[in-house]
């Protein structure tokens, strides 16, 4: 049976979920909750892919965060890590890749700002062009650097509109900045934020085209309120479903099933389970 509702992002491999993961994720399943469990470098990402095929409804990505990029690279044309990751993208199980994408906010303090930068660029090109290879969506984790990764999608879109595809997850940007991923043909998710009433996130959410947005917990940050400052765990992507409900003016009912929907469409659908 189809699950009710899915966290399109979670990171239930961290070591946060410890000592109740199997709980947490029974929790969520037994609550018509499936997610995806999203790779943040080699070893996350074949952690992802052990606990998808442990569960039904459960799936995986495979990535390097831009966080993770500084591990095992030296030139930026040869990081290691990609081969190993187009080894595990041809799992039945993985759905996508990434986590991916910029990251400007925190900078590599073992490296100059613009070296950081290239080298940022240069590997998600490279997953990128690994997404359309396997064929698979991209997740994207994109932080204080709309601009440049925009302009790196749109010169991919220009030479593959039909087979580039994905969701920027945790959607932080503005409103004009979210029109042009819908343009390239991506979708956006919103996760705990959303429930703290943050009116630019708000209004995101009110103008956002239905068939464009899904919903996550990035599980374990970011908790939803009520649940706010605690561990955040899948379970808790209802809370979400329900602030998008209100927002909308819509029935949780009809949130639940049109975010199911797109995830199915985007991620679940494009592989053979």
């Amino acid at each position: 049976m189809q699950p009710k509702l899915f966290d399109i992002h979670c990171h239930l491999d961290f070591s946060e979920f410890d000592k109740d993961r199997e709980e947490v994720i029974k929790r969520a399943l037994s609550n018509g909750i499936g997610m995806v469990n999203v790779g943040t470098d080699y070893e996350s990402s074949k952690k992802a892919i052990e606990l998808a095929e442990k569960y039904e409804h459960v799936y995986a990505t495979v990535g390097l965060h831009p966080h993770s990029i500084h591990l095992g690279v030296k030139p930026p044309s040869e990081c290691p890590s990609i081969p190993k990751l187009k080894a595990l993208a041809k799992h039945p199980k993985v759905v996508g890749i990434g986590e991916c994408g910029l990251d400007y906010k925190f900078q590599d303090t073992r490296n100059n700002n613009q070296t950081n930068i290239n080298l940022q660029k240069s590997i998600f090109k490279q997953q990128i062009e690994l997404a359309l290879e396997v064929n698979k969506p991209l997740m994207i984790h994109c932080r204080d650097a709309h601009e440049d990764l925009l302009a790196i999608l749109s010169t991919y879109y220009s030479l593959h509109s039909t087979r580039l595809q994905g969701n920027l997850h945790f959607f932080s940007g503005t409103w004009e900045e979210a029109q042009k991923y819908f343009d390239l043909g991506f979708s956006i998710s919103f996760a705990g934020p959303v429930t703290y009433d943050v009116g630019r996130i708000t209004d995101i959410v009110s103008r956002a085209p239905i068939n464009k947005i899904m919903i996550e917990t990035d599980s374990p940050f970011a908790a939803p309120a009520p649940f706010r400052g605690q561990r955040n765990e899948p379970f808790y992507v209802q809370e979400i479903a329900k602030k998008i409900a209100q927002i909308k003016n819509l029935t949780y009912e009809e949130i639940c099933k049109i975010t199911t929907k797109n995830a199915l469409k985007i991620f679940i659908n494009n592989v053979n389970i």
